[in-house]
Parts: structure tokens; sequence; C-alpha cells
């Protein structure tokens, strides 16, 4: 990925890891096909025969067709450069394992592997097992992984190097590593990142000519769609970062600014330098490749919604063959002596052969450990029976009757024991549960079966000795109960510990009869257990179609290799073995981790006929084979392969044959087998005689059967898939074919389907579930005429195949493993044996990986999850993953949606080792999974999103206007109550000035206490009377004239913490005539952070001089001070502590009250500073609406816990006392940190009906007493009589927070509707303020919902449109009103761009006009263009007369049901956010705290979320409350939030920690300072992940 990204390019590097996923153009020219044909056979071949001779275990599951394939996939890819952004981790993630840590594979004690083919059918391929044999560990590992930044600085540095050079040196330089993964780590990040380079003018050209009429047709073939939403969808060929300064001349690199990182401009011109936006501009560079061609079709989701639905390609394969007929097996021949029940069989040769050997079994040596005979057989099996029936609880009241259900414990290497139990328990007519042994109390799997056993109404669980001694004991000896299951009684089945049946009693043996005999478990997709019921006579008749498919004899010897409690094991080894009196040679699992060979030695040593085994084993003997010279298999006459059905066991049977021709294996010996839990055995491929045709195999072509149909295909052997058939029906048998989903109708004869069987030897039911049950075991297929094929009922296989020429039956796939993505059909299987083709051994431990698929936004997407050998580093794990997801997408053209490693042995097991996939499934869902590498692909894979919007053309004022409606909506405008009309006795209104109300107060009313102060006890600290006020306000003022000789209207900074001397401060400036400024003190634990701003509004408010106090005077002249700041710059400094005695000459009078009384100075969330003008006209207007909305008289008393530095605050705090008079009570927040009960005891203790405070007062509380509410309570906190606290706030009320505190608080009385919040900005402070009366609201009863609250639909407001939903439905937001417009507010909805006046339903810009409106931004750089159209705006049409303020918030209003005092309908005003935080994504709105509230619902260790987006990417940042190993849980679950709710796709994922999110004091998200930090580099983060 240099810097000649043409069209022509891609043809060439076609399927790079994002790969543009279009089929190649025809017309490509033969040079390049060729070149790339070549590499293929040679190359990958010789790799093949290297690794068959260094035993290394890879080729498992694989033909040579398919290793070669993936390689050839592969060298597609090679030529061009891997161009995934490497995640940066923190140096504790990146995990240094030495070579000690690395358990060679076959000493692996933790996992007992045994290959999935067991009952769960998607267990990932048989990818899981262990690889038994030789060491294979060493010497692969690197002496440990380099550090991270050690090797990304390298890269970084070479890039600097080659980017100066021409761009031909460039290349050349690239080239070298290109060949495939051999170049360091450090040269080949270098490329990634020296995409910057830009190939000068003639290196284009001279590809050019020859390209031309290629590139044209490409060009139209696909528009590249783009994912990142640029506007300029340039051609490819000239998508640069920075344009190529001249033709000609090589890009000329600005100097870089520290280290040699790339230099780049954030979004606001600000120069960032560093690795991350080096990353996120590759990211985006890649991300701006032409993808798959769009697709033309939408389907409407609900709403004007556009999810695009994937729409069939015209072109692709559709199924073309005729009706399949169905398939007849032979007729089961009923041989004169097969017994009438295996019960009679057993008794038969236990009698009249009793020393014949019925089974023998191995110890860990591979010695014979007991031959049991089957006279032992017999008689042991009577006395399980006996006792079973006569000795389990009394007589009375026996524990177990025939016919009840019993688990039976065996563990993997007691087959005897395990027989005993399972035939006495058929002879006690009892129904045998076999389960696994469960280890620990919480197994992977072990709940779901202890529900099983649950349903099944199991109280006995029959076990061997040593088994019971190995469970797990609680300190009293007792068996604890497993997680999930029935209480069960256990029961010892050895006959030491059993008695003897009296001589007269015998078991009743019957003929095989409809009664259930035995109950086989099944994990299903979703890792649920259901009970397959198996019948006596279907046992009895699937044995007996066994023994003549196989031609079963007396007395055969038969090798067992495979689990025989369930499945092909317990079919042949237990059923079919006694039926024919067989000897049985079982070899455990054990054994086989020990010597792989084992079996093959066992069928030398006894001669045997048959052998039982699955892929795996045959897999793990070619691996060991060269220890031995003399073993001979050519006593074999059947080789069972249990798992012939799985596409990838073809290439373990070509190479056992291979290897084993030599021994004596005859090649018809190996018969492949397809079996299922409830339909028994499916198919069995039978021994023919010598010399008959070779097997049946079917190259499949992989986009064929990716639509579910069969094409074969020969000539391109990149995507196909080679099957094995499986042997014809069973005999007595019949078959069809039919479409996998909704009506069973019979497939055509080329198109694939699910098998089903219609024969008496299949399970009957799913225990206790009759839904189920219909679904699967009573189907009855219907030919294309819709008419049923036959009156007998079918069984569903859940194995996916055709049946192909001569009757024989394929297998491609088991329904359990399938995933439909974008309408086509994958294998799990299939992309598992893909992924372990590419090099897997030395990467992949043992093989393990999983596959399966989520559904995140109406499609499936696919995840693959592999465990990473201990000794790899971070580089190979990424050369891994990038060269697994070229191989995946050009063999299977399909696009992994995530793919993860995990530390080696940490996936959940089945209890033969395999993967436990649905257990993985689930632990990824809920972020449990601790994988140490993750790279997800969304813009890959994610091609349904919905169309980005084009914006339509608003109603102009051509609309007619009646009235108050535009087009037929009422226009959205609102007013508080109207000031003029308001009679009221109020005194102060008399007075233009502030100053001249208290100084009426100091003298009609003087020991009238004004404000008190409360320490963090909750004692008074100081108070202030309207007198004193006056007073210690004079003498300010003398001091000002005093000492720092000002002028009228000169403006004084007042730093002061929050308190009294801040009030009196404040109007000692305004006696003085100076214009005050007050600015928060700098925080004595953070100078270095805090003291800038302080210095920065200093100078921006122009401040002639600074007031404060002795303490914060040291503070400004300290060390740590003078670090952070130029303390020389300051203005005087005065200290108002010692204040001079002498009064004031005389008081300032103003003249004009349009001049200014004071500056109001604010960071906003988006990191700008403004300072807004206040007039006298403006705050007196400001108090007495908020007197008259509050009723505040000098009688109130009200609660103030806020930060008096800016809006609403500073307004409460100075001013309001002093106009209307009342008390008011000061908490400073920062108290609440020491006791955060203090504003609540507070509010009870002086009986207070109003109090104020913020959104992080709330949350203090909420958080820091959340527990307390009873110790709260029983220390006579009562809030009962609170009537209003409003939360002060700029931003749209956070529904939450303000719900869960008044729940909270309900028990000390809280009334729920007293909480509410106020609306403010920076053009006027306050726009709404205070909810309903508490009292005028009593008689409409409190019961309903709050009825400010509603809900919007989410999808509705990213298109500005509001459109109310019901509580509960999906997509819903719920808002809460902004409390009531305050007198004398008019508030209108604007549309921001074009000023025209909105109707109700849609969402625009608050505009606002009132008497307290600011009067303007106090900038220093005069811009007044920026401040005309914010103060005084005009509606380009409608009532284009009155000036409004613009708030810079997006908002609608809603006409409520509610009356106010005077009867009138009350407009609400809902405020949804800030417009300069908003962000426009795919032509949409989205508000960032949507995001985020999603995010952090996503999982319990996000304790907070910001997100902000950079060229045009999101970027999520969270924080993690956990260890550092979750955080890459938190990546899947964050992307798929965002798509699934938002239908955005995350760009980049940044995890760090609690803390790391700047929050300023009102408590709302810095997200630009956060943007800043991140691309600058200083966050620190755990981990950054960059999504493909």
């Amino acid at each position: 990925m240099l810097g000649d990204i043409t069209q022509k390019g891609y043809e060439k590097k076609r399927s790079k890891l994002i790969g543009a996923f279009f089929p190649q153009a025809p017309g490509m020219d033969p040079s390049t096909g060729q070149e790339r044909r070549t590499p293929v056979t040679p190359s990958s071949s010789s790799r093949y025969h290297r690794r068959r001779s260094s035993g290394s275990r890879d080729e498992r599951y694989r033909s040579d067709v398919h290793t070669e394939a993936v390689q050839a996939a592969l060298a597609k890819h090679k030529e061009r450069k891997m161009a995934v952004p490497m995640p940066s981790k923190r140096r504790s993630l990146v995990v240094q394992t030495s070579m000690d840590a690395y358990t060679p594979p076959d000493t692996s004690s933790g996992s007992e592997g045994e290959g999935p083919g067991d009952a769960d059918g998607e267990e990932g391929g048989d990818g899981e097992e262990e690889d038994g044999g030789g060491g294979g560990g060493g010497g692969t590992s690197r002496e440990g992984s380099i550090s991270m930044e050690h090797w990304i600085n390298r890269a970084i540095h070479g890039t600097s190097s080659t980017t100066t050079t021409t761009s031909s040196t460039a290349s050349s330089s690239s080239s070298s590593t290109r060949s495939g993964g051999s170049g360091a780590a450090g040269g080949r990040l270098a490329d990634v990142l020296a995409q910057h380079v830009h190939i000068s003018a003639h290196h284009h050209n001279r590809h050019h000519h020859h390209h031309h009429h290629h590139h044209r047709k490409t060009e139209n073939h696909s528009a590249p769609p783009d994912v990142t939403g640029y506007t300029n969808n340039t051609a490819a060929d000239d998508i640069q970062v920075e344009r190529a300064p001249g033709a000609g001349t090589a890009a000329q690199r600005q100097t870089p600014k520290y280290g040699n990182a790339e230099l780049m401009e954030t979004g606001d011109g600000v120069p960032v330098s560093s690795r991350v936006s080096a990353k996120i501009q590759q990211l985006v560079n890649t991300l701006k490749r032409p993808k798959r061609p769009p697709l033309r079709e939408f389907f409407v989701d609900d709403f004007e919604e556009l999810l695009e639905v994937q729409q069939p390609d015209p072109n692709q394969p559709k199924a073309e063959g005729a009706q399949m007929v169905l398939l007849r097996g032979e007729q089961l021949g009923v041989v004169t002596n097969w017994p009438p029940s295996l019960e009679a069989a057993l008794q038969r040769w236990g009698t009249i052969s009793p020393k014949a050997p019925c089974l023998t079994t191995m110890d860990n040596n591979g010695k014979p450990l007991y031959v049991l005979t089957y006279g032992k057989l017999w008689s042991r099996s009577v006395k399980v029976a006996y006792n079973l029936l006569h000795k389990l609880g009394t007589k009375q009241e026996p524990l177990v009757r025939p016919g009840d259900r019993v688990a039976l414990v065996f563990p993997n290497n007691d087959p005897a024991a395990f027989m005993t139990a399972f035939y006495g328990c058929l002879l006690a007519e009892v129904v045998p549960v076999p389960i696994e042994v469960p280890l620990t109390r919480k197994d992977a799997g072990s709940q779901q079966i202890g529900f099983l056993l649950g349903s099944c109404g199991v109280t006995v669980a029959l076990t061997s000795d040593a088994c019971h001694k190995g469970l797990p004991k609680s300190p009293t000896g007792e068996i604890p109960q497993f997680k999930g299951w029935p209480k069960v009684l256990w029961f010892v089945t050895e006959s030491k510990h059993l008695s003897k049946p009296p001589r007269d009693w015998f078991p009743h043996i019957k003929d095989a009869n409809q009664d259930t005999a035995y109950i086989e478990y099944k994990t299903c997709k979703d890792g649920s257990v259901l009970g397959v019921t198996v019948m006596r006579i279907a046992m009895l008749t699937h044995c007996q179609a066994l023994t003549q498919s196989c031609s079963y004899t007396e007395a055969e010897t038969i090798v067992n290799v495979l689990d025989f409690k369930k499945d092909v094991g317990l079919w042949h080894a237990v059923l079919t073995s006694v039926m024919n009196m067989m000897h049985v040679i079982s070899i455990p699992y054990a054994l086989m981790k020990v010597n792989p060979l084992s079996w093959i030695q066992k069928v030398c040593q006894n001669k045997a006929k048959v052998a039982c085994v699955k892929s795996r084993d045959m897999h793990w003997a070619l691996v060991a084979h060269r220890e031995q010279r003399d073993i001979s298999l050519s006593s074999l006459r059947m080789l069972v392969v249990a798992d012939g059905s799985n596409p990838w066991s073809i290439s373990s049977c070509d190479a056992f044959l291979n290897v084993f021709q030599t021994k004596g294996l005859k090649p018809e010996v190996i018969c492949p087998c397809a079996s299922s839990p409830e339909a028994l055995t499916v198919a069995l491929r039978r021994p023919v005689e010598e010399g008959s045709d070779p097997p049946g195999r079917g190259v499949l072509s992989m986009q064929g059967l990716s639509h579910g149909v069969i094409r074969v295909d020969s000539e391109e052997k990149l995507s196909v898939l080679t099957l094995q058939d499986v042997g014809s029906v069973m005999p007595g048998g019949m078959m069809c074919v039919v479409k996998p989903e909704g009506v069973p109708q019979l497939c055509k004869t080329d198109e694939i389907g699910e098998l089903c069987v219609c024969t008496v030897a299949t399970g009957t039911s799913y225990y206790g579930l009759a839904g189920m049950t219909k679904n699967t075991f009573e189907v009855f297929p219907v030919s294309n005429t819709g008419a049923p094929i036959g009156e007998f009922p079918f069984t569903r296989t859940g194995l996916l195949g055709f049946i192909g020429p001569a009757g024989l039956i394929f297998v491609a796939g088991k329904m359990d493993g399938l995933m439909v993505v974008g309408g086509r059909q994958h294998n799990a299987d299939d992309i598992v044996a893909t992924a372990l083709a590419v090099e897997p051994m030395k990467f992949v431990y043992r093989g393990r990986i999983a596959v399966f698929s989520i559904t995140v936004l109406h499609d499936e997407r696919i995840v693959v999850v592999a465990e990473q050998r201990p000794d790899s580093t971070e580089e190979d794990s990424f050369q891994w993953m990038s060269r697994v997801l070229q191989a995946i997408d050009g063999i299977h053209q399909v696009g992994v949606y995530c793919l993860a490693l995990v530390p080696s042995n940490t996936l959940p097991k089945t209890p033969l080792g395999g993967i436990h996939l649905s257990e993985t499934k689930q632990l990824f869902l809920e972020g449990a999974l601790h994988p140490c590498n993750v790279l997800m692909c969304p813009h890959t894979c994610v091609t349904n999103l919905p169309k980005p919007r084009q914006k339509q053309p608003e109603i102009g004022p051509a609309s007619v206007m009646v009235g108050n409606l535009v087009s037929g909506k009422r226009i959205a405008q609102a007013s508080g109550r109207d000031l003029a009309q308001i009679e009221d006795n109020d005194q102060a209104r008399k007075f233009l000035f502030l100053s001249e109300v208290l100084q009426w107060r100091a003298q009609t009313t003087p020991d009238h206490v004004l404000y008190t102060l409360l320490n963090s006890r909750g004692t008074i600290a100081s108070s202030l009377t309207c007198v004193q006020l006056h007073k210690r306000a004079e003498k300010i003022a003398g001091m000002l004239a005093e000492r720092a000789h000002l002028q009228d209207g000169d403006h004084v900074a007042l730093v002061y913490p929050p308190g009294i001397d801040l009030i009196v401060a404040f109007y000692g400036c305004l006696y003085a005539g100076c214009v005050p400024i007050t600015v928060r003190p700098p925080h004595p634990q953070n100078i270095a952070t805090t003291l800038p701003t302080v210095k920065m509004i200093v100078e921006v408010s122009r401040s002639v001089c600074v007031m404060t106090t002795q303490l914060i005077c040291k503070l400004l002249r300290s060390k740590e001070a003078s670090a952070a700041v130029d303390v020389r710059t300051w203005p005087p400094v005065l200290d108002t502590d010692d204040l001079p005695k002498k009064k004031p000459p005389l008081l300032y009078k103003p003249s004009n009250p349009d001049t200014l009384a004071y500056m109001d100075f604010s960071v906003s969330t988006t990191g700008m500073l403004a300072g807004v003008k206040m007039s006298h006209t403006a705050t007196s207007a400001f108090c007495r609406s908020i007197k008259l909305q509050c009723e505040l008289y000098p009688s109130r008393e009200v609660a103030i816990c806020l930060d008096p530095y800016c809006g609403l605050g500073f307004v409460l705090w100075c001013l309001c006392s002093v106009y209307s008079g009342h008390q008011s009570i000061l908490i400073p927040p920062a108290e609440l940190e020491v006791n955060p009960a203090l504003w609540l005891s507070v509010v009870s203790q002086y009986k207070v009906r109003d109090t104020f405070c913020s959104y992080s007062v709330m949350e203090l509380c909420t958080k820091g007493l959340g527990l307390q509410t009873e110790l709260l309570k029983s220390r006579g906190l009562d809030l009962s009589r609170v009537r209003t606290c409003v939360v002060v706030a700029e931003e749209r009320p956070r529904i939450a927070l303000t719900q869960s505190f008044s729940k909270l608080f309900k028990d000390l009385g809280l009334h729920p509707r007293a909480v509410s919040t106020s609306f403010g900005c920076r053009v006027n402070l306050a726009i709404c303020l205070q909810p309903h009366r508490l009292g005028k609201l009593a008689d409409q009863g409190t019961s309903g919902p709050d009825p400010t609250t509603v809900f919007v639909d989410m999808r509705a407001l990213r298109h500005d449109r509001v459109r109310l939903v019901e509580r509960g439905s999906p997509h819903s937001l719920p808002l809460m009103e902004s409390g009531k417009i305050l007198p004398g507010v008019r508030i209108i909805i604007a549309n921001p761009e074009t000023k025209g006046p909105m109707g109700e339903s849609h969402l625009g810009e608050i505009w606002v006009h009132s008497g307290h409106n600011a009067s303007g931004y106090f900038t220093v750089y005069g811009d007044e263009a920026l401040q005309s159209d914010h103060f005084n705006s005009r509606l380009s049409f409608g009532d284009t007369q009155t000036v409004w303020a613009r708030t810079g918030y997006l908002g609608f209003l809603r006409r409520t049901e509610l009356t106010d005092a005077s009867g009138e309908r009350h407009d609400a005003l809902y405020v949804v956010g800030a417009l300069e935080e908003a962000m426009e994504l795919r032509g949409m709105r989205y508000h960032p705290i949507d995001i985020e509230t999603s995010v952090i619902r996503t999982h319990k260790s996000i304790t907070e979320c910001a997100v902000f987006t950079w060229t045009n990417l999101l970027v999520v940042v969270v924080e993690l409350d956990g260890s550092e190993h979750e955080a890459l849980d938190l990546v899947p679950l964050v992307t798929n939030v965002v798509l699934e709710e938002h239908y955005l796709i995350v760009g980049v994922v940044v995890v760090v920690d609690i803390g790391v999110i700047p929050i300023n004091s009102r408590g709302e998200k810095q997200r630009m300072h956060l943007r800043d930090g991140f691309l600058a580099d200083q966050l620190d983060p755990i981990y950054v992940a960059y999504n493909m």
C-alpha cells in the first residue's frame, strides 16, 4: 500500500486485507495473470513435503490440495503489503513468555482432547484436538518478544529515512520485505507507515498507458463507496494525504516536530505529531479503497431508515437439476439367529460361552488391564439390575422403578464398568442417560447437562468407585450439588459394593419393544443440551443394520478408539458388539496421548478385523509412524472413520493411506461414515471387494456451495472443496434431501440440503420437548407440487449434503456449523480448515480454533477465535491474523468480522478436550473471553448499513405561512409568562442597579441575614447580613480606589474560593464602578493544569488587577506557579484579607443601565473559552425573572450547592439574595467530597423548600450515599419538605441520573417530581428553570409517569426529525423537559443552516429572545462577525423583525397536556445537545451522549466513555474498571453495540484507565481535550484497536 493507489494497482493486488471484493475483472492482462499463478505449485508442494518430513503436525484436516489453495491465495496477497495498523498495547499487556512456560503438547494434563465429532456438531472442526506425538514445541521461539515501542520507533525512523528519498527508492526498499513474512518487523511497519510517500508523476504514467482501458472499466464497475463518508470520491489515483508539491519532484516532507513521526493536522488545524495520527491516517487510506459493488436495493425498516438488504446477485449459480428421487437402502435381511433383543443376546452369550472375551481394557502404558468376559458381563449386569430395583429406597417406596431415568457417570478409561452399568439398566428396564464426568462444580456445559438430568427426572447417578472418589467433595465428604443439577443419589456399581441377587431372582427379558432404551445427550449450537430418546426396537434394528452393513460375524476382534458412551463408539463397541459376541479392545484417550500408535499396534497384535477411529487418530498415527518398523495392518477388513462426513476428513484418510499402504493397509478398507444423535448411523461406506471401482470424490466449487448449489469445479484450485462419499443408505432405510429452512421440500439433484432418513433405527424424540420433536423426528417431505411423498415420517439428520451418482451420499457440513452471511452459506468447519492451513503449527496452539457467527445489524458475522502458542510474539500474531483474513477472503469470498487470539489452553473445553463452542461464543458476547489480540474488520464485512442521507432542502420563504403554520405544522415557538402583566409588590424593581438594591436593603433591613456559608461538618462558617455586606463592600471599593487607582469600567478578576469573600468583592467592584470577572482559583494539588486557565481568563478579560485571598496570593507566587506560567506578567494582585479601616470618599453611581455590570467567563465542552457581557439591565431583569419563577421572598431560605463562577450558579450564589432578599445557604460543592451527605443533611436540617445543585453533586450523592439511606433515615434526615430541587446545567438533562437520585432518596421523603433541571447557555445564562409547583400538581395525582418525559425515535432524531414513540419501543430515547421557561423569555426553534422557523416535529436550534440575554461576547480579537450572529440573528422568513440570540443547542418544543397555574397549556422545551458537539456521520446527525450511553451499557467494566470523530472516523474511548486483560474484550462489544443501535462503524477503540476522560467542573466531558490528547499520544492507553 504505497503511494500509488491506482485502480490498476488494485487489479494486480486484488485481495489485500480489506480486499476489493469484486471478482476479477475480465480483460485482465495475461502477464499479471501469469505472474499470479506461477508460485502456486512448486512452492507450496515443496513446503508440504518439507513439513511432512519434519514431523510437524499440521496437514491435519486438509488434503495437499487445500494447503496449496491456501498458499496460493496468500501468494496472491504477498506482493501487496499488509496494511493492518497494529494495535498499540501497553507494555504490561504484551506478555513475554519464556520457553519454559511452553508445555509440549503430549504432556498437557489439562485438556482431555477428543474431537468435535462428538455430539457438539459445531465444535469448530476437529481443529481442536491435541497434536499428539513428538515434541514439536521448541526451536521456533524468538528470544522473548521485542517490546512494541522499540520496533514501532524503529519503524518510524525507517519511514522518515525512506520518505525523504525519491519515490523509486522508497518503493524498492519496501519490496525487499515484500516477499513474505521474513522481513524484520521494523521494515514491515516502515512500509505501512511510509504510505505517505507520493510516487512521483512519471511513476504513475509508466503504468497508465497499458492499463488505461482496463482502468476505466473498473471504475464504472464500482464507484468506490466511501466507508468513511468522505465527500471527495476522488478517482483512486489521487487519494493522497498531502498533495505532491509538483509533477516529477519527490514529495518534500515538512520537518518533523519531535521524534520522526509524521506531521499531521487535526481537525481544528492544530498540527499533532504522533504515532496515533499516522496510524489513523493509514486506516483512513485503507478504508478509502473500493469495496464490493454497492447494492441497489433497500428495504424499509419500519421507518425511512434504509438498511441495505443483500439482493441476490443475478449471476449467482442457481440449482437447475430435476427434483431428486427418494433413495432406498437394501432390505434389512432377517437372519434366523439374530437375537430378539440385546438383553437376550447378552443372556445367550453369557450362558453359552461365558469365557468368550467381550472387552479388553488397556492401562496408560498400553498393557492389557483387564478382560471382561461375556459371563462376567452377564452376571454383573444382573447384579446391578437387582440392586437398582430392590436396594434403593424401601420395599414400599423403591427409589427406582422400571421406566425411570438414571444417569451414568463413568470416566473415559473404564469401559467395563460403563458396559456393566448400561446393560444392568437395560435388564432392570431402567433408562440410562450416559453423561460426562463433571470435573469441577462449574464445568463448561455441565449446567446444561444438569438441566437435562432435571428435565428427565433423574434422581440416581451410577458411577464407578474410582470415579466416585475423584468427584469434588465438600469438607464433610459430601459430593456437592453441581451447578444446575438436580439432587442425585450417587450409586457405585462395583460388584463388591452390591448385594447378591437371591437364587430365584431373574431379570425379565422381553423382545425389543417401543419402550425407551436409553437417552443420548446432544449439545446444540446455542449450548443447550437435549436428550435424544432411542427405543429398544430402534436400538436393536440399528445394531442389525450395522451388522449387515459391516458384515460383522461372531468373535471378530474390533479395536475402538472412540468415546464408548455415545455416538459411533457406543453403537459399535457396546451394542452391536454384544449382539454379535465380538471382542472389543478399547483404547483409552489417555493412552492415545502418550502413544498415538497404540491403536495400530493393537490391531497388529490382535489381528483385529475392524477398527473404529476418528480422523484425528489417523492423523496422530501419521505423525508418529516412523518409530515403528514391524507393524502390519493387513488383518483389517474395515477401518470405520466416525467423522468421515466432516468435509476435512478426506485429507486424513488420503494421507493415512499413502503412508500405511506399505504396511499392508488395503485402500478399500477405509470406510467413512456419517451419523448424528437424532438419526444414529445415516450412512456407512461398506468394505468392497478388491479391484472394484475406487470410491467417489466430489470436487466442488466453494462459490457454488455458498449458494447451496453443487458445481463440479476442476480448474480453479483455489476455492474448491473435495468431498468423499460416505457410502449409501443404511439397510432398511430411505433417504431424501430437503430444503434446510421452511417447508421440507425436496431439493433438486444439484442442490445442497438437509439429509432426512426414514427407518425404524433412529431416535424418536427430544425428551420432554414435543414441539422440537415434531420439527425433527416427524418430518413429512413434500414434492414441488406440495404433496407429501409418503405416509411415513422422516427424521432430520442435521447433516447438509446431497446424493451423488450411483446413490452415493456426500456430506458437505452440519446444520449446526452453518453460517449465513449476506445470503451466502458458509460452513464453520471449512473456515476452520482454511485458518488451520495458514502455517498453523507455527502459530495456533494444538490447532485449537473456534469459528461461530454472531448476529449484528440483521446479518450473521463470522468470528474466529484461536489459541496462540505461548511463545508467539505480537508480530507473529499480527502476521498470522492478516494472513488468515486474506486466506478466508481469497477462498471463501467472505469477510471475517472479528479475529481474536487467546492464550493457549484458555478456551472452554468439552469433556473430551474439544473446544466448547457455545460456551466460547457466550464468553465472547459477555466480554469474558480475555483475548490477547483482537482484529475487527467491520468496514469490510458490514455492507448493509443504511444509505448515507442526502439532506432535503428545508421549507423556504416561498411556503405559504398561515398564522403560525409552516406547511401544515405548528411553528415551534413558546414563551414564559409576560413580565409586563405580572402585578407584584417587587420593591427592588424601583432600582436600576443591584448596587442600589443592596444599599436600600442595608438601610431598611440592616440585620436581615442574606448569606450563610457552611463548612464540611455542616456548621456555619460565616454569615452576612445586609449591612455587613454593604460595609465590607465599601471597604473593598475604597481599597480599589486607593491601592489600584482604578478608573470607571476597569476589569477586575476575582479569584476566590466559593464563599462570602467572593460576594463581598463582587459588590465592592460594583461600588467602585469596576467590572468584576469571577475566576475559579487554581487547584493547589494541580497547579500545572489549572493555573494556565486562570492566567488565560485574566488576560483575555483584560483585567487590570486581580483580587484574592492571602492564601491564593501565596499560591500565585509559588515555585510551582512559576513553573506553570510566567508569573511576571500578572497584573497587580490585591490581597483583600486585611481591608483598610477608612470609608471610601464616595460610592460610584452608574449612570447608564446598559453599561457592563459584570462578565461571565466559561470554558465550553469543546474547549473554547468564551466570556459574555452582562449589562446592568440584563442583570436586574435576570434576577427579577428568577424571583418570579421561584417565588423568592425575604422569608425564604434556599440551599445552593453550586460552583459560583459562571452561568446560573454565579447568579444564584451572588446576585439573587440581594435582589429578592431571601437567605441563601451556601454549600461549596468541594466540601461534599469530604462529607457526601452534607448537602442533603443541610436541606433537611434547615427545612429548605428550594435547593439548587449540579450534576456532579447529584452524582456524588447517588454514588456516595447509595448504601446509606437507612442510616441517614435513622439519623432523622427528612427531605419531604423539598418542593423543588433544581439541577443547574447547560446540557441535555441526564435523565438516568435524576431518576436514580429520585428513586434512591424517595425513602427519605423526597417527592419524585421535586427534581427538575434548568437550562442555560452562553447567550442566555438561564432560559428554563423550575418545574411546576408540587402544590398545583397534587390534585392531578402523582401516580402516572412523569408528564415531562417523552420518548423519541433515535433514528428519526438523526435526520433532525422528532417522532414520539411509546416507552420501551426499540430505538427509543427518553428525554426530559429542561424546566419551565422563565418569565419574559421567548423561544423559537430555527433551522441552523437556513435560519427559517421550524415546525414542531423538527429538531432545530433553540433561539431565545429575552431581557436578560447577554449583550455579546467579550473577545480580545474583536471577532465581530461571530458575535453579531450569535447575539442578534433574525429569521429568514416569518417574523423577521424580532432579534434573537442563538443558543448553539439543538432541541424541540412540545405542547404538553399539563396546564400551569393560570390554566394555560404548558410548552415544554427539550434540549437534545450542543450543535458543536454533534457529529455529522453518513449524512446524519449524532449526539455523542447517545453513543456513549449505548457503550457504557455494554459491559460492566466500562465506567465512562467519550466519543469524537477524527477524519470522519468514529473514535470511542472507554475507561476500564477492571484488570487490563479485560481491555480487549471490550473492542468487539463496543463495535457491536454501536453498529446495532446507531448504524455506525467504529474506527478506533481506545481503552484507557479510569479518570483519563477529562470532565469539567459542571460534570461535562471535554471531548475535544480528549481528542487532542489522543492524537498527541498523551493518554497512555491500555489498548488501541484500529478496526479495519
